[in-house]
């Protein structure tokens, strides 16, 4: 697995989490997927990443986590190391829950820190706290088959933040969800945010979850993926029901969708 480049001195200085300096991505097919991009997030930042299927989200998120390397350009990121004791400074929660059937909710999210050789004293009292954070705690026992797809999407959310990391990276983890249970989840996940003070990174194709999460939402172009607009959503906060039936969070969602619409006016085929 590639490493992450090492963060320099004056992203610190400047109290930023990642920055991306003309970065492209070609995979081996020949297809150029991203780039050249160039992004900065804060420490502490909740930013969304929105557009097109296919504009190079997830791979920006690979890249800064480092499941893959840039074709081109610079990634730096800003975090402790990595420590014995499990503690990893980037969590990733995927599409899909990717647990393991054969074992139960503690050891799907004991994983990262088994892997780690993390004390089994250690390991059970931070598994206890992960769950009890997704509000999981009564369900340390059970089995993937026996959740529900909110409940499964939390599991994995748990194993990402049983490492403790500085960066918290999400690949539209709530998009196969119904709307009742992606509305709880979003507020639950905002409530994490607001607890932890966590970098958070949100790849999504909804215009309505990007408004409601994020601090800022980044409109990417078609194929391959660049910056086309960025946007601030600047709100009283905690945010909940009242912001999201607001004439606020409305004119919000019209803003960003009219700057989305061009990308996916000039969205190429697959």
């Amino acid at each position: 697995m590639a490493e992450p480049a090492l963060s320099e001195t004056n992203i610190d200085a400047a109290g930023l989490a990642v920055r991306l300096r003309a970065v492209t991505k070609t995979y081996d097919s020949g297809v150029t997927a991203l780039g050249p991009l160039d992004l900065d997030i804060a420490k502490g930042e909740f930013v969304s990443l929105l557009g097109p299927s296919g504009c190079g989200k997830s791979t920006a998120l690979r890249l800064i986590a480092g499941l893959a390397v840039p074709s081109a350009g610079t990634v730096d990121v800003s975090h402790r190391a990595s420590k014995a004791d499990g503690r990893h400074p980037i969590g990733f929660v995927f599409q899909e829950p990717t647990l393991m059937p054969w074992a139960n909710v503690h050891d799907n999210v004991r994983l990262p820190l088994k892997l780690a050789h993390v004390t089994a004293t250690e390991a059970d009292r931070r598994i206890d706290d992960a769950l009890a954070q997704v509000g999981l705690a009564e369900f340390a026992d059970a089995y993937p088959r026996e959740l529900s797809g909110g409940m499964k999407m939390r599991v994995s959310l748990a194993r990402a933040l049983v490492t403790d990391p500085d960066i918290l990276l999400l690949d539209e983890p709530f998009a196969a969800l119904d709307e009742i249970t992606r509305f709880r989840l979003n507020n639950d996940l905002l409530d994490l945010w607001r607890k932890l003070h966590k970098t958070v990174i949100f790849v999504t194709h909804s215009v309505f979850e990007s408004v409601y999460l994020s601090q800022r939402v980044i409109v990417m172009t078609a194929r391959p993926g660049r910056l086309a607009r960025e946007f601030r959503v600047t709100t009283s906060e905690p945010r909940g029901e009242e912001f999201r039936t607001s004439a606020e969070y409305a004119a919000h969602c019209r803003e960003v969708s009219s700057a989305l619409t061009p990308s996916y006016s000039g969205q190429r085929s697959a």
